[in-house]
């Protein structure tokens, strides 16, 4: 729940700081309001898939929930997607350090980022694949 209370605060930030503090220095330093337009559209269509991807993978989840207040996306869906998601990863290697006890602290360390990666790529394109498909 902490996770999902920060996830919250950066969503606060992105919408309530942006415009009066950021919005003026970084669009132009960085891109084009139009490109940050776009790129806030496919976010808003995206908007459970990026923040779960976000919070279950080793994606700089702080990035993206302040992207989301930035973006105004659906607070629900948002909050939603956030409990899945740390849920998820969080209870999932609790589960492992409990059925296996402490060698498998070795294996998480080295390689849980990059299983979980491989785990929601094949989920999230398995649904855009059925999604083409259907």
């Amino acid at each position: 729940m902490g996770s999902v209370t920060g996830a919250a605060v950066g969503y606060g930030i992105g919408l309530g700081l942006w415009e009066s503090v950021l919005h003026d220095w970084f669009i132009p330093a960085v891109f084009s309001q139009e490109s940050f337009d776009n790129v806030c559209a496919i976010y808003d269509e995206w908007n459970f898939w990026a923040i779960f991807t976000a919070g279950f993978t080793p994606i700089p989840y702080k990035i993206f929930t302040i992207a989301a207040g930035v973006c105004n996306i659906n607070f629900p869906i948002f909050i939603l997607a956030s409990v899945i998601a740390r849920g998820m990863r969080f209870f999932l290697e609790g589960l492992l350090v409990w059925k296996f006890g402490s060698p498998i602290k070795d294996f998480i360390d080295k390689y849980f980022n990059l299983c979980v990666t491989a785990f929601t790529v094949l989920l999230i394109g398995g649904f855009v694949l059925l999604k083409y498909i259907l």
